[in-house]
């Protein structure tokens, strides 16, 4: 018999036939949780095959401080009123596997359901496969998510050994996706590429910088001194960030939110490490002063270092 499929969900029951349908599609584990607060809290002990968020949740699933880490790990599927579609297709650029354009479960047919939560099950694990198989974000050059995560295992079984402080701060960039939307992907793409080479320049050479989402950076302070040295590291990257950057002959200037993650003091485990961070990271106010969206751009720039 084939391993159940966990499927977590937000205020919804299980529809009729979903428990009745097995391999190859299912069987599916249903796991409710009363709202998007309680799945968070339910996924970093377990992170469920896939996760079901249905309306009204929706409108709250781009503020969620646990998109990120959640659809890095999950299938993420919404179900979503036909009239509302357009509104929800962005989100797949945040790792939303599927969108399904439904009022409610009851519209839905439990076949095509399960067809549906299935095979985003099985994209989901192609992409983390495709990710562990290379070490290196493409955009960037940076380590990607799952590397970081493997190098952080490494250094905290030593810190078993040899206890020391160490932090992971994750800096989230905003104002990124209205630059795509102005100048295109490659015109982003470059935009992270440049806020990559600042924060390398601003860290030791111990340092560990690393791409974990489309619009995130993770920077693993191995080796401080005093837990304090986090904090204050953190704010001079937010400060560094946050100064404009010459993209494709216009200067961009991004708002940035920090989140940050201290060891022993916020967990012994890379994946508790570093859900904290990213979460705090998307649920902080913007700190600094740079404008979000359209305000910053600064118009046309003779940017030598522009490419």
């Amino acid at each position: 018999m084939a391993a159940a499929l966990t499927l977590a969900t937000t205020g919804l029951a299980p529809p009729s036939g979903l428990a009745d349908i097995g391999a190859p599609l299912g069987p599916f584990e249903w796991r409710g949780h009363a709202d998007l607060d309680a799945l968070a809290s339910a996924t970093l002990v377990q992170m469920p095959d896939a996760v079901l968020v249905a309306a009204p949740q929706i409108a709250r699933l781009a503020a969620w401080p646990a998109l990120t880490p959640v659809a890095l790990r999950s299938a993420l599927v919404l179900l979503v009123p036909p009239d509302e579609l357009a509104g929800a297709l962005p989100l797949l650029r945040s790792g939303v596997q599927d969108v399904l354009p439904a009022a409610d479960l009851s519209a839905v047919d439990p076949v095509q359901l399960a067809r549906a939560l299935r095979h985003a099950v099985e994209r989901k694990r192609l992409d983390i496969a495709t990710r562990k198989a290379y070490a290196s974000d493409l955009a960037t050059g940076l380590p990607n998510h799952p590397q970081l995560l493997e190098h952080m295992s490494h250094l905290l079984a030593l810190r078993e050994r040899e206890p020391a402080p160490m932090a992971l701060i994750v800096l989230r960039l905003h104002g990124a996706a209205a630059t795509e939307a102005r100048l295109g992907i490659e015109a982003a793409n470059v935009l992270r590429r440049k806020a990559a080479v600042r924060l390398r320049s601003a860290l030791r050479a111990s340092d560990v910088v690393a791409s974990v989402g489309v619009d995130t950076f993770a920077v693993l302070l191995a080796w401080i001194d005093d837990a304090a040295d986090g904090q204050r590291v953190a704010a001079k990257l937010v400060q560094q960030l946050s100064q404009p950057l010459p993209t494709a002959g216009r200067m961009q200037q991004l708002a940035v939110t920090m989140g940050l993650a201290s060891y022993p003091e916020h967990g012994k485990g890379a994946e508790e490490l570093m859900f904290r961070a990213m979460s705090q990271a998307a649920s902080l106010a913007t700190d600094g002063s740079a404008p979000i969206g359209p305000g910053a751009d600064r118009g046309p720039d003779s940017a030598v270092n522009d490419g």
